[in-house]
């Protein structure tokens, strides 16, 4: 497993679809849901800018099943982004209760147990699996209560996956630097 990660804009994506390209098919995971018209032309433009015959699935939870079926080690799985797949479960987790009512505590649970369950499959399955993450530590501590415990959970989480990953890229300005 490689684990990329970076600031916003840094190229990440880029050097991950690079680390991906050697392969002879890629499985490319998306995590982002469209929820207004900026977000569908962000996705827009990264589909746009893979090769067309990588394979794309939209999915952010229980990615067991979807990396268990990629099975070849001539084969990539690209996860694109871990920051994202966060954001998703934890509003899911949320439900519709009013942000002050959030209980950060369960829904780093809850987050923790997807991340249990991509850890398992990218562990055992022989394709080379390729997570995008990105980098929320770097900054000021925000000033939103939100904002500051989605850095911590994010951050957390990205030290247990870099933990088990095999290699680990950090790219800045479009270079890639491998750190493990």
């Amino acid at each position: 497993m490689k684990l990329v990660t970076g600031g916003a804009r840094s190229g990440k994506s880029r050097h991950a679809e690079q680390l991906a390209a050697n392969f002879e098919r890629v499985l490319y995971i998306a995590t982002s849901k469209i929820f207004d018209s900026e977000m569908e032309q962000r996705i827009a433009h990264h589909r746009d800018s893979r090769p067309s015959h990588w394979q794309t699935i939209e999915q952010y939870r229980e990615l067991n099943s979807v990396i268990n079926e990629h099975n070849d080690a001539h084969e990539a799985v690209l996860l694109e982004c871990i920051t994202t797949l966060i954001t998703n479960v934890m509003y899911d987790a949320a439900g519709d209760k009013p942000e002050d009512d959030w209980d950060f505590d369960s829904m780093e649970q809850v987050v923790n147990q997807q991340i249990d369950i991509l850890l398992a499959a990218c562990e055992s399955s022989p394709a080379e699996v390729i997570l995008v993450t990105n980098e929320v530590g770097m900054g000021i501590v925000p000033e939103n209560r939100l904002a500051r415990h989605f850095r911590d959970i994010a951050g957390r989480v990205n030290q247990r996956l870099a933990q088990r990953a095999d290699e680990v890229w950090l790219v800045v300005s479009g270079i890639g630097v491998k750190i493990k």
